[in-house]
């Protein structure tokens, strides 16, 4: 059996770092998806149900379209998130094409089986800002500087750069913070 915290981390290193193999370690071969988007920034399939069709989306269609992705979930489990983990996350990325920044924010519901591993995820985007190409080096710098996959809302403002196309981000980390699961 696998903890809440495994099965996040592999999950997150796989998207990342673009390596399907590694959803195997986080979700059940029937495993569902649904994805509430709130941003014209990014695009996403509503749903998906299967371990071959998050593979598909999560990982290898997604790793196609960006790179230099960091992903942070912005609590961490504990024993009480055994069979639900809802949590706030971050993530900044570049897109292959032109280069262009996307720096989001939102929500996961992450419930887990009595293995450990997720049947459903549910990722709610609710806020991607598009920065220019030229903002590459300061975004970078930054959200490497962040302890990886773990970090607090508080650690992810510290060292965020301070220009306009950040506000949205900084102000929904204000207000990010742990979320209690169902009982």
């Amino acid at each position: 059996m696998i903890t809440a915290s495994d099965a996040v981390s592999a999950y997150i290193l796989a998207k990342d770092g673009n390596r399907p193999f590694l959803m195997r370690r986080a979700f059940t071969n029937d495993a569902e998806l649904e994805v509430i988007v709130k941003s014209d920034a990014i695009s996403f399939p509503n749903s998906a149900k299967g371990l071959s069709a998050l593979e598909d989306i999560l990982v290898r269609r997604f790793g196609l379209d960006y790179e230099n992705v960091f992903t942070f979930c912005l609590s961490r489990p504990s024993e009480a998130n055994r069979f639900h983990f809802p949590c706030h996350w971050l993530v900044g990325m570049s897109a292959r094409g032109d280069g262009q920044i996307r720096v989001g924010c939102g929500r996961y519901d992450w419930h887990f089986g009595k293995d450990g591993r997720v049947e459903k995820l549910a990722i709610a985007i609710d806020c991607m800002t598009v920065l220019p190409a030229a903002e590459l080096s300061a975004s970078m710098i930054w959200l490497s500087s962040l302890p990886y996959p773990w970090c607090s809302p508080d650690q992810a403002i510290d060292g965020m750069p301070t220009t306009e196309g950040y506000a949205e981000i900084a102000n929904y980390l204000k207000l990010a913070g742990p979320i209690a699961p169902e009982r």
